[in-house]
């Protein structure tokens, strides 16, 4: 990948106010049109976005995202479809034991209008707050009680696979946890055991790290330092470790991108959490450098990775053993390519990186490490440079989608490819467009003097 350090937060305000400018459009046209009767919006079709149930794990980033365009521009007609979406239809996703995903739906809708109204930035009343506040205590614990314990300690928040099935994605869905126990919340099991949410978060994250993501020492043939395997798999009857597995990349020997996309952001904002913590509360758990040590080792051998095996503007193709890739030449040595006829690039995982890469950065900066910190942080901001460019971000108003050229899942052959292309390209998808917005909103306020996180505005 090119880094040019040249571009900074301030540089990019320009490119943001487009973002924005046309995000509301879509934000309006979709809230038009879509019927909610087919549940919910998940990825585009022709430009517009459709449904297609797997799990109902984007519901979240559809109310989110209108919520995310009033942080970053005031429009309170946003607003109300953000507020009365969630009030309308994100409880079930709430109390949902079925899935993993409860830090996209529920911390994009209701963390985010909890802490502005904390943060003074939204008009609400102290019942609005208090009905946030018991969702994100719920969610944390309902998150945390899908759980699959192994030995040494160990254990998983398991994916809706069942029981045996890590997924990397689920590192992102820590931030429910964390507000949970943030918001002073535990989980009760059996015969009223108090169980303590943080020491959820660093069971899974060891365990996600021990598993999911490779540091170049042997584990296998296909061991590269910051390589992800989207699942592992294991044997329940004693809680052995079987083998990787992937439900939506090319094969447990490559890297499907959104997957260590995933990884990189969840524990980079995760190392930015914890920091605000008290050594007391990782005394039980061997100790806050031990475990912030463990984190950003993960964080920063995905993030060394991505630079390595990513096109020079940034922009990842689907999966790096993609076998079409075989037939482009130096294809890291040139710019990304959406329109080519071999494989997909996958804009979405390039929005959630962008993130992680920046808040990576940040984390490292703020920890005496200019020149690394520096290295990650001009990374993230000349992503979101490409992101933010007419090829990605769509001004389109017929098209629905915000980020395009995004993918869903290749192997399933879910994407749709346009007349004249073999490839999918030119589509959106609800988790790309949330995220592009996520990106733009924490860049807007770094341009500003402020910050955003998960736990704060």
């Amino acid at each position: 990948m090119r880094l040019d350090p040249s571009i900074t937060p301030k540089s990019l305000t320009s490119d943001i106010n487009r973002l924005w400018d046309v995000s509301a459009k879509k934000i309006f046209n979709l809230q038009k049109d879509w019927d909610s009767s087919k549940g919910t919006p998940v990825f585009t079709i022709a430009g517009k976005y459709t449904s297609r149930g797997w799990t109902e794990w984007t519901q979240g980033f559809q109310f989110g995202s209108a919520i995310l365009q009033y942080a970053a521009t005031g429009d309170k007609k946003a607003l109300a479809i953000g507020q009365e979406g969630t009030l309308k239809y994100m409880a079930s996703h709430v109390s949902h034991i079925g899935v993993h995903d409860h830090g996209f739906n529920n911390v994009s809708t209701y963390g985010n209008l909890y802490f502005l109204a904390k943060a003074g930035l939204l008009k609400a009343s102290e019942g609005d707050i208090n009905f946030y506040e018991l969702a994100l205590k719920i969610t944390g614990a309902v998150q945390a009680a899908r759980w699959t314990d192994l030995p040494e300690n160990q254990g998983y928040i398991y994916s809706f696979n069942g029981p045996h099935s890590l997924f990397a994605d689920t590192i992102r869905s820590l931030r429910a946890l964390a507000l949970s126990h943030q918001l002073g919340h535990s989980l009760m099991g059996e015969r009223d055991r108090k169980i303590n949410l943080l020491g959820r978060i660093f069971q899974h994250a060891e365990t996600t790290a021990r598993y999911n993501v490779y540091f170049g020492k042997g584990r296998d043939s296909y061991d590269l330092r910051g390589r992800v395997a989207h699942e592992s798999i294991f044997n329940l009857n004693d809680g052995s470790y079987r083998c990787p597995s992937s439900q939506q990349g090319y094969s447990p020997f490559s890297t499907w991108t959104r997957g260590q996309a995933w990884i990189l952001c969840g524990y980079a904002e995760q190392l930015e959490f914890l920091d605000t913590l008290p050594e007391s509360e990782f005394k039980a758990f061997g100790g806050k450098k031990q475990i912030l040590a463990r984190f950003l080792e993960s964080a920063r051998a995905t993030a060394d990775f991505y630079l390595a095996h990513t096109p020079t503007d940034g922009i990842p193709y689907w999966d790096t053993g993609a076998p079409g890739l075989a037939f482009m030449g130096e294809y890291l040595d040139r710019d990304a390519e959406p329109f080519n006829p071999h494989e997909p690039v996958d804009s979405s995982a390039a929005a959630i990186s962008a993130q992680g890469l920046i808040r990576l950065g940040n984390y490292l900066k703020a920890h005496k490490n200019a020149k690394d910190g520096a290295r990650y942080l001009t990374a993230g901001l000349n992503v979101a440079k490409t992101l933010f460019s007419e090829t990605y971000t769509s001004g389109d108003t017929k098209h629905q989608g915000l980020l395009l050229h995004s993918v869903y899942h290749r192997p399933n052959g879910w994407d749709h490819v346009p007349k004249g292309q073999k490839v999918p390209c030119g589509e959106a998808c609800m988790w790309g467009d949330y995220h592009a917005r996520e990106l733009a909103l924490l860049i807007q306020r770094m341009a500003d003097g402020k910050y955003y996180t998960f736990f704060g505005f």
